[in-house]
């Protein structure tokens, strides 16, 4: 994902700065050039040797170190970064920056760096909420300089609060992001995703085994692509991609309700969600009590067909993506599904795999629209997630 990117990493004296060999391991991962500068107070919590051992690259500390072969190091690396992050951010760092003071080889170097530059601050809460380092941020963000705001929570000097190094995965996503090609500005899509809950009593209810993972990647990769992103989710465990708008539902009706009101200023409609197919006809007010025979009472009724009611009412240039989970015949019950729903695309995936379907972090799909069908190796869902994004600006090309 990051072939051919350069990372730059500056690392000041903070308790934090061990969890930046996680990051920088995760952005090797990703294929980027990593390179770590340290302050020589970061040398203090983190050996350089971890870093090396991990980017293959030297990790520098001295300015002047006199190993190096001849050039102006903090120069080059400026030049070739492509992206340079610095953290954990101490105040004094920050400090430094804000008031154009370089005296080693971590300030020095991110003041000859025209490329993006992101700072996650880290230090003990009263220094954070102190006035002059949110003047010095201020003053920082003014000239450009992104920041990734700390976690709250109980710090290595005993106060609780703010000023926590953010989360690892945050990290790396912020740098990830800003790579991200923005094809999807302007673009209104609306996903779906997760199970209903289709109530029988206060206690019991109908639904599915989905965990919601592929519609919550569709949102996330969407919204890094520069899309205009409203999830409207059943009940899951997992937390809300940044920059989205989320509307929470229970039942099919509740979707229903919501995915048509939304639909009407839509660009994309992904449709990710299991929606029950039935629900009880009548819903008990009381908890229906356990009897010695089986419960043969429950009468079950269709639940309002969405994204047959889509189909019916789609807009002009409007683009219309269903998904199909079949445990037999996937490709003929799912060009079956397209053409009956009126959808522009059915993304087709088997339940016989255990690489793909509900809570898995992978996915084997079939992307099915009505000039052809394309399979894909088995892959993350996030990657998926993309290629599936990728051909629905392909067929709005064509239209």
């Amino acid at each position: 994902m990051l072939k051919g990117k350069t990372v730059v990493i500056g690392v000041t004296g903070s308790i934090a700065a061990y969890k930046m060999a996680d990051v920088a391991s995760a952005l090797v991962k990703l294929h980027a050039d990593v390179h770590v500068i340290m302050t020589a107070n970061a040398c203090n919590f983190i050996n350089p040797i971890t870093f090396e051992s991990l980017t293959s690259n030297k990790c520098i500390v001295d300015t002047f170190d006199r190993n190096f072969e001849y050039d102006i190091k903090h120069i080059s690396l400026a030049r070739k970064a492509d992206v340079f992050v610095i953290a954990p951010a101490s105040a004094n760092i920050i400090g430094k920056i804000a008031n154009g003071i370089a005296d080693d080889m971590l300030s020095t170097t991110i003041m000859a760096a025209d490329c993006r530059r992101v700072i996650a601050p880290a230090m003990n809460t009263h220094m954070y909420r102190n006035p002059i380092v949110q003047r010095n941020i201020e003053t920082l963000k003014s000239y450009g300089y992104e920041f990734i705001s700390p976690a709250s929570g109980r710090l290595a000097c005993g106060d609780v609060g703010e000023g926590k190094l953010a989360d690892v995965n945050d990290i790396v996503d912020n740098i990830v992001k800003g790579f991200i090609k923005k094809d999807l500005c302007g673009k209104k899509i609306v996903i779906t995703a997760g199970p209903t809950q289709e109530a029988i009593d206060p206690v019991r209810y109908i639904t599915n085994h989905s965990t919601g993972k592929m519609g919550y990647c569709l949102a996330e990769r969407a919204a890094l692509r520069g899309a205009d992103v409203t999830l409207i989710s059943g009940p899951v465990s997992l937390k809300a991609p940044e920059g989205i708008n989320l509307i929470n539902i229970m039942s099919a009706e509740d979707m229903f309700n919501a995915v048509t009101k939304e639909a009407e200023t839509a660009d994309i409609i992904i449709k990710a969600a299991a929606v029950a197919d039935y629900r009880p006809v009548k819903v008990s007010s009381e908890k229906i009590k356990k009897e010695s025979g089986g419960m043969n009472d429950i009468v079950l009724e269709r639940t309002k067909d969405i994204l047959q009611y889509l189909g019916e009412h789609k807009r002009k240039g409007q683009i219309l993506c269903g998904f199909s989970m079949e445990t037999e015949n996937l490709m003929e019950n799912s060009v079956k599904k397209l053409h009956k729903k009126n959808t522009d695309m059915i993304v087709a995936n088997s339940l016989k795999s255990d690489k793909s379907g509900f809570g898995t972090d992978t996915n084997v799909i079939t992307i099915i629209t009505k000039d052809d069908a394309v399979s894909y190796p088995i892959m993350t869902k996030s990657e998926a997630a993309d290629e599936i994004l990728n051909a629905i600006l392909a067929l709005e090309d064509k239209k």
